[in-house]
């Protein structure tokens, strides 16, 4: 795979299943890079897959309860458009968009008669309506009082309110807003009966991120919380009107393994009852879809060593290990899923061979039903990759490597390596297709990624191993990444020893970062979109305010001492390896800020250095960002590693 071939990429997601149980819905995306877009349109499979829509910005699809009609998202083609809600015969025909927000539409939900949606929209804060034009809005002086006041995904947030909105299907009533006020509502979900919605807000505590989860009342618009702020995800009722929670009780206790909990009255009081907590592991993280409910419990997403998969939960009045069944196994990963109450269940799936296809299962019996997998192999060589484990401390690490083209073949000691530390740290590399590892292949390296203590899909423990452990220069991580290294030059007498490249971004940027300074061995690094500062960082994050109480278990009001022994910058001086510094500009996550204080350290320190910065992108770059973009930072990428372990 080479940087163009971001071209090829097409991937499936957001799987919806008709009523009737036959039709699916499903997002398709394809990359342009001719015209630096991604192209998204709704796909329905009814014996074939066929577009349903025309796009070029098309998602969120929802069919309605009754199954005559489908509800979306749409973005039209001018470059102010905002996405609004569309909706559509269930036969197909032309769309009628039923929105004008000023700043769009990000989610929805039916109610249960098909008559009404409940929309997730923005618009401009009081002092911005006021003004005229976009012009005039940017140069206004922006007055910020409370925090957050922004967010990486969501950009200057303080400049917009996001609300609940009730639409009608039909007629010529205007949007009515919901929830005004100061709050950022989301996630809203129907009562079965019709008469309130669900949903999830931040608490007024502007220094903690509690989630609240409350229920509006329509007829008389009381409001209510459901049960005690937490760090919860997803709010939705059963078919009989229970209310289920998806989070954590606590921030603080992330992290962790996100579970699924029923709230239940219990002496008075609403309390949430675990569903998922005993099997340790997450079942939420990584996959967008919610928690579906099929006849006496629900489908969930189930994360693993590497893996997602889906499960059954069976649900019961009083629960201490609830019945759990496994669904959908094996060495991949699921990445969306709906199900009917009758039990069918389709889902969208990607293995390290295969961008992504769409399945479905009836009765244990599962089929696929697209063949993007096929279509992207005919057009790029897709290289082996090797999943083996790697014993430290008596813990087993997963690992991954793809070998390059004629791999098998080559001298001892003549392959040069490249190690990638994935992001999180609470998040996992698995058994996926992933563009990074193809594309460094195909340029010559044994390509070597793994899961260290602090990743997600092996239980609370080994999340948690890495709190409080940063300011420790052998913490548990730093030495669970050596050992990889090792035994990935161990098992594969290929390898060059003497040609080891690493990188990583987000906390693979900080853990790169920290294993520079101890070693001699890396001949080329890459730090990208890296927290490299963790006293500015605190003060510049969207989640800096606390962040650090969750890894570090400190907090700056204390001092400063643990955040200091933790912090990159401090030991940037030890650091010989020539090191390129990849950083967006508008990432409000690790902020541009963290990047130019390590190039400027590297530079006093005589380190060879560069420093790349993307415009108009945020920490997603590797994902969700501009094609263009994407497909440069793939050659910048390339060409550091080729200069410094290729020569």
């Amino acid at each position: 795979m080479q940087p163009e071939d971001l071209d090829h990429l097409v991937v499936p997601a957001d799987p919806q299943l008709h009523p009737d149980g036959r039709r699916v819905a499903v997002v398709v995306s394809a990359v342009d890079l001719d015209d630096d877009r991604y192209v998204r349109t709704i796909h329905v499979h009814d014996g074939e897959l066929r577009p349903f829509t025309h796009g070029p910005s098309d998602g969120s699809p929802r069919w309605s309860p009754d199954g005559r009609w489908l509800a979306f998202v749409r973005k039209g083609e001018a470059d102010d458009a905002k996405p609004q809600l569309a909706i559509m015969s269930a036969d197909g025909g032309e769309a009628t968009i039923r929105t004008d927000l000023p700043l769009g539409v990000s989610d929805l939900a039916w109610s249960p008669d098909s008559q009404r949606l409940v929309v997730v929209g923005q618009e401009w804060s009081a002092a911005l309506a006021e003004l005229d034009d976009d012009d005039e809005r940017r140069r206004a002086p922006k007055r910020i009082t409370r925090l957050p006041y922004r967010s990486d995904t969501d950009g200057q947030i303080h400049e917009r309110q996001q609300h609940l909105w009730l639409v009608d299907r039909e007629g010529d009533a205007e949007p009515r807003c919901l929830t005004p006020g100061d709050g950022r509502e989301s996630s809203p979900a129907w009562r079965p009966d019709g008469g309130a919605i669900a949903y999830l807000t931040p608490t007024d505590d502007e220094l903690e991120p509690h989630t609240r989860v409350v229920e509006l009342e329509l007829e008389t618009e009381a409001a209510r919380d459901l049960l005690a702020a937490g760090m919860w995800h997803w709010v939705g009722y059963d078919p009989q009107g229970r209310v289920f929670v998806a989070g954590l009780e606590s921030p603080y206790h992330w992290p962790g393994v996100n579970g699924i909990w029923r709230v239940d009255d219990i002496d008075g009081q609403p309390q949430p009852v675990a569903l998922t907590t005993h099997l340790d592991r997450d079942a939420v993280n990584g996959v967008a879809s919610p928690p579906a409910f099929v006849g006496d419990g629900m489908v969930s997403s189930l994360e693993d060593a590497g893996t997602v998969g889906l499960i059954r939960i069976a649900d019961r009045a009083v629960v201490d290990e609830p019945q759990v069944e496994q669904l959908v196994t094996g060495s991949r990963c699921v990445t969306g899923y709906s199900a009917t109450a009758d039990g069918a269940v389709a889902f969208t799936v990607t293995d390290p061979r295969t961008p992504g296809e769409l399945c479905r299962l009836d009765a244990g019996e599962e089929r696929q039903l697209s063949s993007f997998g096929d279509d992207f192999r005919a057009e790029v060589t897709v290289l082996p990759t090797e999943r083996f484990d790697v014993t430290r401390d008596g813990a087993s690490i997963d690992v991954w490597a793809v070998r390059p083209p004629g791999f098998d073949d080559a001298a001892p000691g003549s392959v040069p390596v490249v190690f990638n530390i994935h992001g999180g740290p609470t998040a996992q590399y698995g058994d996926s297709f992933f563009d990074e590892f193809q594309v460094e292949a195909a340029a010559g390296y044994l390509v070597v990624g793994a899961n260290p203590r602090g990743s997600s899909g092996r239980g609370t423990d080994w999340a948690r191993a890495v709190v409080g452990a940063w300011s420790d220069p052998d913490s548990v991580d730093t030495l669970d990444l050596e050992a990889v290294i090792d035994g990935a030059l161990e098992r594969f007498p290929q390898a060059d020893p003497e040609q080891v490249g690493i990188m990583g971004g987000s906390y693979g940027g900080y853990a790169t970062a920290r294993l520079l300074a101890r070693s001699r061995r890396y001949r080329s690094a890459i730090v990208e979109r890296g927290l490299l500062q963790w006293e500015s960082f605190a003060g510049t994050s969207d989640i800096g305010p606390f962040f650090d109480r969750m890894f570090l278990a400190a907090s700056l009001i204390d001092g400063a001492e643990v955040h200091n022994a933790a912090s990159p910058l401090r030991t940037a001086h030890d650091i010989t390896t020539p090191t390129l510094v990849l950083h967006s500009e508008r990432d409000w996550r690790c902020p541009v800020e963290q990047g130019e204080q390590f190039f400027v350290a590297l530079k006093r320190a005589g380190v060879a250095t560069e420093m790349v910065r993307f415009p108009d992108e945020g920490h997603e770059l590797t994902r969700s960002g501009a094609p263009r973009h994407r497909r440069e930072r793939f050659d910048a990428v390339l060409d550091w590693h080729g200069r410094h372990l290729r020569g």
